[in-house]
């Protein structure tokens, strides 16, 4: 094998840095009849991802349980209680891909285990590249979308309360989002 082959199967996989500040990771949930849409202001990890073989690629996430903003301050509080994150006991939401598979053009399914509040279920998260580009200081950056139904029952997020009129307050299916810019 010779040195430029090494270099060449050396530099197929990059590994990014995830850009919080022109990422997201958003959510929305039921709330009675309307939605309540939050976010999580602080979150980090890195993306090793290689195009010509998705299959050794890696998404490496921590997102602090805290950085929950609803743009409501009690709810934000209730959130972060015992009620909910318990963020006192369990300050990370992460996820840790165990494989990634294409499913075809620049969409991929990288599967892996999340852990919130304690609770590590496996899942698939169902994920776009949507390309790279130069900013205008140079630097490349590469750009991610993902949109997933969680349902928060299945990691301890049972807190609810009955209606009057039947049903529940909350919701259980937390729609997830994300945009990830990364570097």
């Amino acid at each position: 094998m010779t040195a430029q082959t090494v270099t060449a199967a050396a530099t197929a996989a990059r590994t990014l840095d995830i850009d919080r500040s022109h990422s997201d990771v958003t959510f929305q949930v039921r709330h009675l009849l309307s939605k309540v849409r939050g976010r999580f202001n602080d979150f980090a990890g890195t993306i090793e991802f290689d195009a010509s073989n998705p299959q050794s690629s890696r998404v490496d996430v921590t997102i602090q349980a805290g950085s929950i903003d609803t743009g409501e301050p009690d709810r934000d509080k209730h959130l972060r209680s015992a009620d909910f994150f318990d963020v006192e006991n369990y300050p990370t939401l992460k996820f840790v891909s165990t494989s990634v598979t294409p499913r075809g053009g620049n969409d991929y399914d990288a599967a892996g285990d999340l852990t919130i509040h304690g609770v590590t279920r496996q899942i698939v998260l169902p994920a776009t590249f949507v390309g790279t580009a130069t900013d205008p200081w140079g630097n490349q950056k590469s750009v991610f979308e993902a949109e997933l139904p969680l349902n928060r029952r299945d990691f301890g997020l049972t807190w609810n309360a009955a209606l009057e009129t039947g049903g529940f307050l909350v919701g259980d299916e937390v729609k997830v989002s994300l945009s990830i810019q990364a570097k």
